[in-house]
């Protein structure tokens, strides 16, 4: 039963996404609907149902809160990169994720990647490796912050 309804509305949504890039002649759809079904197949294999849990109703604040992070981030890192004198110190950090080893901590790496001034590098038993274009900058605090906000839309599983 959560295969099917999964299953349902992954294609819908995959099928929603093509329609809206690419448009909606006839011949099109048809190539939509074939692109949607291989999506769907492919994303039940690499994500089964059940994977993870998501809060829907979180979701919109959680995006809002995203983008207006990357604006503000990234005008700061626009404003330190072209600086006269540009005073970043690049470097390596190792965050201590809540989320477990998975798609959960995965999610958290791939958003967090998103945001400028830091990239996941990789998942290490303690947490996520990341390259930051300035160590002297409280990243550790600001990641905990960022995850605490996603923790409102993909909750926690505690770490065994």
């Amino acid at each position: 039963r959560q295969l099917l309804t999964s299953s349902m509305w992954r294609r819908v949504g995959h099928f929603a996404h093509w329609a809206l890039l690419i448009g909606f002649k006839p011949a099109d759809l048809v190539v939509g609907l074939a692109a949607a079904a291989a999506a769907t197949w492919t994303s039940l294999a690499l994500l089964t149902p059940g994977a993870f849990r998501l809060r829907l109703a979180g979701l919109p604040r959680y995006v809002l809160r995203f983008l207006w992070q990357s604006v503000v981030a990234g005008v700061d890192v626009a404003r330190q990169a072209f600086a006269p004198r540009p005073s970043l110190r690049p470097g390596l950090i190792s965050y201590a994720s809540r989320y477990p080893q998975g798609a959960e901590r995965n999610a958290f790496a791939s958003l967090t990647s998103l945001l400028p001034g830091t990239v996941a590098l990789g998942d290490e038993p303690p947490g996520v490796l990341y390259h930051c274009l300035d160590i002297r900058q409280p990243v550790v605090e600001q990641l905990a912050v960022e995850e605490c906000a996603l923790s409102r839309v993909l909750p926690q599983e505690p770490v065994s």
